[in-house]
């Protein structure tokens, strides 16, 4: 960590917090639509449904981004262990603090509490340019998959649903990303 990157810490989120983490990951999912010039439903998105079905998913861990102990973001991770497969579900930084390094600090925060990750996967919504830029080009991933009308996510909760996505009445249009970690090479033992 550089010494301008801010440190963060990660911490699990209680059941009496799980209400307001909803609200915030809603709220900075809701800048990005806004941000990106398109009309912003009147529930917000992702649902609370959405979010506890993440949560409560088997081996997820829903998690604090902090800074100097104030929450400011969090992580939805769900890790299958037996195969290296890390899969971030939500993730996201308050807007308060967007710019600031914050997001960069929590993600190489989360692949340090995670060190048998192999493998990461995300995906993002199409207009999210801010999510696919931070995705990319600073934390290393690949867009490996767009999923549109001619290619639906088998796995999405919307495939059939003519109202997801931002404003309704058009499908889901999601980039999928994987990032595979690298790990140093252990140092070859010289021969005697």
């Amino acid at each position: 960590m550089t010494a301008s990157s801010p440190a963060v810490t990660l911490d699990a989120v209680t059941g009496a917090e799980r209400p307001d983490f909803a609200r915030r990951l809603q709220a900075a999912f809701a800048a990005g639509i806004i941000a990106a010039g398109l009309p912003a439903d009147d529930e917000p998105g992702p649902s609370e449904t959405e979010i506890a079905d993440a949560a409560d998913a088997p081996g997820a861990e829903t998690l604090h981004v902090r800074v100097d102990g104030r929450s400011r973001g969090g992580a939805i991770v769900h890790v299958d262990a037996s195969f290296g497969v890390g899969h971030l579900d939500f993730f996201f930084v308050d807007e308060s603090v967007q710019g600031r390094g914050v997001g960069l600090a929590a993600w190489r925060a989360l692949e340090r509490r995670f060190p048998s990750v192999e493998v990461w996967e995300t995906m993002t919504p199409y207009f999210e340019q801010r999510n696919i830029h931070f995705y990319v080009n600073r934390c290393g991933f690949q867009i490996v998959e767009f999923f549109h009308p001619g290619h639906p996510d088998p796995h999405s909760p919307h495939r059939d649903d003519e109202r997801s996505g931002p404003g309704g009445g058009e499908p889901d249009l999601m980039f999928r990303f994987r990032k595979t970690m690298r790990r140093a090479a252990p140092h070859a033992e010289r021969a005697a």
